[in-house]
């Protein structure tokens, strides 16, 4: 099982109709192929200067490596992420 996640923090005010369109945009990543219990999360804790993160699972490799490449999460990548988001950390993890 992986789990890949990302917390960022976007360009557009917090509350803003922009910033509820990307999450829009975002939630429909989960109906890739292949992501499982996909999730938004809002940072609470100031030790973090991001905003929200978000988490998937993924079966096996094979299912993240089709994620990565399917045509949905590109093309929220050129979209949104590229034009919106001003700064992200990645991780991914197995469970061990």
């Amino acid at each position: 099982m992986i789990e890949h996640t990302v917390t960022f923090r976007l360009v557009h005010p917090a509350g803003s109709p922009e910033e509820a369109t990307f999450l829009a945009a975002a939630r429909e990543l989960a109906a890739i192929p292949g992501v499982r219990d996909f999730t938004i999360k809002r940072q609470t804790s100031p030790k973090l200067s991001h905003d929200f993160g978000i988490a998937m699972f993924f079966a096996n490799q094979s299912d993240y490596d089709a994620y990565n490449t399917h045509p949905m999460h590109v093309r929220f990548l050129e979209e949104h992420w590229f034009r919106e988001v001003a700064e992200f950390q990645e991780a991914d993890f197995v469970t061990m």
